[in-house]
């Protein structure tokens, strides 16, 4: 009985990954690219530093979309997973899924400080951040990140047909670091802080003396920024929380029903941490 449960749950959870995958990549697509559209083209957003992680991270956005659609979409036309017969694909996948969310998560730290610091009522720390250095950032983060995945790639491995890092210390670092630290708290921690100065600084800014547009454009920015912000912690640390539990607690096919559970659970949250990449 437990194990025919089981079985219907791992076949909803299939099917729930692939449709809700698709919807995703076809909704934050459109959102992604629109939003490159609409900041690539508007002069009133033309020479806005901000802009530019606005736009790196919607193009990083569709990098990922496009990967998890293919996780889901290439196995339902095939019927077998191409990264357990590929093994270029096997590595490919991982490092460019990693590489595109801490791109993404970078962008985000990046554009909340950048609207602080364009707000301060301190002079000194409004021109702090210029083109150049918001085009540095944006390159130094690309190749940090893509240096930083280099192992995703070394360790991951084909074993009896599964695609998956082994190595029991990379996989050490994955779920006692990258998860809980690099896509976890510490850019949830920068952002959050940052967001929460710049909007006090909005609330400011009538008593500068300033051009009114440009006012307006701040508070937008900082807003949407904000809301942004918000949305990125609710939707990151459950997804993080259930992959260092899975990993902690060893949850493995030894217990049909319970690893059943818990597939649909992870499925579910990485659903709400994909709509990171879709929603703007």
């Amino acid at each position: 009985m437990a194990s025919s449960m089981a079985i219907d749950i791992l076949r909803v959870t299939q099917q729930y990954s692939l449709y809700s995958t698709s919807v995703l990549f076809t909704i934050g697509t459109i959102g992604n690219l629109f939003n490159i559209l609409v900041f690539t083209t508007l002069k009133l957003f033309r020479n806005n530093q901000c802009v530019l992680y606005v736009v790196t991270e919607s193009i990083a956005n569709i990098l990922q979309l496009t990967t998890f659609a293919l996780l889901y979409i290439l196995p339902a036309i095939h019927q077998i997973d191409p990264a357990t017969s590929s093994l270029f694909w096997c590595k490919f996948r991982g490092m460019v899924i990693s590489s595109c969310t801490l791109i993404s998560f970078s962008t985000i730290c990046f554009s909340a400080s950048h609207q602080y610091l364009s707000t301060s009522h301190v002079f000194y720390l409004r021109q702090l951040f210029t083109i150049k250095l918001t085009r540095f950032l944006i390159c130094t983060s690309v190749i940090i990140s893509i240096l930083h995945n280099i192992p995703f790639g070394i360790f991951t491995e084909m074993q009896a047909s599964v695609c998956g890092i082994f190595d029991q210390n990379m996989l050490n670092y994955i779920f006692y670091f990258y998860y809980p630290v690099l896509s976890g708290l510490l850019p949830v921690l920068i952002a959050s802080v940052f967001s929460f100065l710049a909007y006090n600084n909005v609330r400011r800014i009538v008593r500068r003396q300033i051009p009114i547009v440009r006012r307006r454009l701040d508070q937008q920015l900082t807003a949407m920024i904000l809301i942004r912000i918000i949305v990125f912690i609710v939707l990151t640390l459950p997804y993080d929380i259930e992959r260092m539990y899975t990993y902690i607690a060893k949850v493995n096919q030894s217990n049909q029903l319970y690893f059943a559970i818990i597939n649909l659970t992870g499925s579910v949250l990485a659903t709400l941490f994909n709509l990171n990449y879709a929603v703007r």
